[in-house]
């Protein structure tokens, strides 16, 4: 029997990963809570737009610079030798030029913000281009992608904090306690995602923070979330946040509790790690209702 042969356009969603949103919007969400926590609840219409079709423009490069680089590996790893350019479904020239495309999309929009947000998009690109690089040489290359999380809080508040100004002046404690939260959260939800990979990953000799912790991975990610918690708990005390905000956060703390404590069983089924991850991007939007109705 005949089947029809994808569409490229099909195809080059795939690539992107548009077919999956969660892995979009938990680019998002830091950057959400960083313009409505630094508008106190009320930033400009237009700036969220710039800002949510940014996020969409800059992880959707990151996907490509992924696939880029992992293009012999993907194939040997059953959770992503289907991806386009593992599969050789598309060449190296479309996944340059759709990468390409991405990155001209985040810049044209990165053009309508202040000196130093625009920088500061621009210092993100390296992080952005060479995490999927840290999984061959650096332990923790979670650690990478967090840190290019964290560039969205700091592009986002700076979007609205620092106009007119080139210095990172403007960018005060609840900045950094936001930034902070944000790294730890990442490396919480993306040493889960690892996990799925951890015999895959041990086999072909890539890096990932769920090999460097061993047996005690589910301590660590307790850990992560019991940073995050703590560190938006000094957050929401420092910009006296309502308690919604508190609600918000308690619910967050039960639902890593709970993740905490399903992947310290001695038999997690596989599919467990992706639930996980979905699970905070939910967790990650309860949040950001508590922080805009908080404020």
């Amino acid at each position: 029997m005949l089947t029809t042969p994808e569409p490229t356009w099909r195809i080059v969603v795939r690539l992107l990963r548009w077919h999956k949103p969660e892995g979009r919007l938990i680019l998002m969400i830091p950057a959400l809570w960083a313009v409505f926590l630094a508008a106190r609840g009320t930033p400009p219409g237009v700036l969220v737009g710039v800002i949510v079709l940014g996020s969409l423009a800059t992880s959707a490069a990151g996907c490509v610079a992924n696939d880029l680089w992992d293009r012999n590996i993907d194939p040997q790893v059953e959770r992503t030798r289907d991806r386009p350019l593992a599969s050789r479904a598309l060449s190296i020239k479309v996944g340059i030029a759709v990468g390409f495309v991405s990155l001209l999309c985040a810049a044209g929009l990165a053009l309508f913000l202040n000196p130093l947000t625009f920088w500061l998009c621009v210092a993100a690109v390296p992080v952005i281009v060479l995490y999927p690089g840290a999984k061959r040489v650096f332990p923790v290359p979670q650690l990478v992608l967090s840190i290019a999380w964290g560039f969205a809080v700091l592009i986002s508040w700076s979007a609205v904090s620092c106009s007119g100004t080139a210095t990172t002046a403007c960018l005060g404690q609840e900045t950094w306690l936001l930034w902070g939260a944000t790294v730890l959260w990442t490396l919480g939800f993306d040493t889960v995602y690892a996990m799925s990979d951890r015999e895959d990953d041990r086999r072909i000799g890539v890096k990932s923070s769920a090999l460097f912790f061993g047996k005690y991975v589910s301590h660590a990610i307790a850990a992560f979330y019991v940073g995050t918690g703590i560190v938006l708990a000094q957050l929401g005390f420092v910009m006296e946040l309502g308690w919604t905000f508190w609600l918000s956060l308690g619910i967050a703390m039960m639902g890593w509790a709970w993740q905490y404590f399903k992947l310290s069983r001695p038999i997690v089924p596989h599919p467990v790690y992706a639930q996980f991850f979905k699970q905070n991007v939910w967790i990650g939007f309860v949040l950001l209702g508590g922080m805009i109705a908080g404020v």
